[in-house]
């Protein structure tokens, strides 16, 4: 049983947000059952706009899909920026197995990542904070941010940027599903939270040859060898161990027999790293270290370094406003440090331009199995949609009361 709210204002939130309860859980049950994947979320789009409009909103659609929504009024009214909230809203290309009756009817697309978690909780939140506005009680405006292609890098979240969704923006806070904490607990850090995540590719060729005689030729395999094996150990040498720097390989392929040196190859993998500064550097030294590796084996390379996000730093000031906002409508234990994950997120881009959160929100069934994500089984306590849309709305509400 939640605690009851720490003050007046609190209460009032909760009672509003209380009062959506059964709609927003019917709301992400049918997106659920809708997901679509990065670029396509058009229905997605609709049904959030619909019902905003429902709600006397203006929603201004982007070109494709996604949408942003203010609420209350602007920085002329009350001198102050507003407060964004953000939601996500593909799906992943993976089968449904929840098993559940809202599973998806889209086959091959799920959405394994809790994003109908979040599109609902941003819609809550927005649909109580427009209720405080129509009585007066919104002290500075808050802006709605319904995102495309989080999913896909570098991001959606660099086209919603481009369209003016941060311009008069003073702050943006978000909510991740973690399946790993209980509903009704948040999880907060300061600084890094989630991980640059970019893409490698290291394509190799050569003379090829007979395995009797990788004196005479290139030995391309062994070179692939030496760089899938030394590289991630120097990158470790050559930045700061504190970045948290990791270079994993996920794809290895060349040859096709058991006897030829083949003339071709090529290593995939991804190079994550939780500090920023770090990360504008590994590019020009994953190149140096791939090229001084494979210089004696008389092969030559093609390197690809596909740029992702930077990692998620969040402000500490944000950080404490998310953190007030917990215990004021979830109680005085809801707030959890969480660690820290090499998973790549792009709301990181927001915070490149604005100073904002995102917290860890807790989707598990106390005393139930642990899910993860980007998995087609994983089940949410459907709690955390009320938990998100509160802690959301009074962020904004705190946010916006600050100088």
């Amino acid at each position: 049983m939640r605690p009851a709210p720490a003050t007046a204002a609190a209460l009032r939130l909760t009672q509003l947000v209380a009062s959506l309860r059964d709609e927003l859980v019917e709301t992400r049950r049918d997106l659920h059952a809708h997901p679509e994947l990065a670029r396509t979320e058009e229905r997605t789009t609709r049904v959030v706009a619909d019902r905003l409009r429902v709600a006397g909103l203006e929603p201004h659609l982007l070109p494709g899909s996604g949408l942003v929504c203010d609420i209350g009024p602007g920085h002329a009214a009350t001198g102050r920026g507003r407060v964004a909230l953000r939601a996500d809203l593909d799906a992943l290309p993976v089968a449904d197995e929840c098993g559940l009756p809202w599973t998806s009817t889209h086959r091959g697309v799920a959405h394994a990542c809790g994003h109908d978690v979040h599109t609902t909780a941003v819609l809550g939140a927005g649909l109580a904070l427009a209720e405080l506005a129509a009585a007066g009680e919104l002290a500075a405006g808050v802006r709605l941010v319904f995102q495309p292609a989080e999913e896909v890098q570098p991001g959606g979240s660099l086209d919603v940027i481009r369209e003016g969704a941060l311009d008069g923006v003073s702050s943006i806070f978000a909510v991740h599903c973690d399946p790993k904490l209980d509903v009704g607990l948040v999880g907060t850090r300061i600084g890094p939270i989630t991980s640059a995540s970019d893409e490698v590719t290291v394509t190799f060729t050569g003379p090829g040859g007979h395995t009797s005689r990788p004196h005479l030729t290139g030995d391309l395999v062994y070179a692939m060898a030496q760089v899938v094996t030394q590289v991630p150990a120097i990158l470790g040498r050559r930045l700061d161990p504190r970045s948290g720097v990791n270079l994993t390989w996920g794809a290895v392929q060349a040859g096709v027999a058991h006897n030829v040196i083949p003339g071709s190859g090529s290593v995939r993998g991804t190079l994550r790293c939780l500090d920023v500064r770090a990360w504008e550097k590994a590019s020009q030294v994953f190149h140096d270290a791939v090229e001084q590796v494979v210089a004696p084996y008389g092969v030559e390379v093609e390197i690809r370094h596909q740029r992702g996000v930077p990692p998620v730093e969040n402000d500490e000031r944000a950080t404490g406003v998310l953190e007030a906002a917990a215990r004021d409508v979830l109680g005085e234990a809801s707030v959890t440090l969480t660690e820290q994950s090499l998973g790549g997120e792009d709301f990181a881009w927001y915070l490149q331009k604005v100073p904002g959160a995102m917290a860890r929100l807790g989707t598990r069934t106390p005393g139930g199995r642990t899910y993860d994500i980007h998995q087609g089984d994983l089940v949410v306590d459907e709690r955390a949609v009320e938990a998100g849309a509160l802690l959301l709305a009074r962020a904004a509400l705190l946010a916006g009361a600050r100088p």
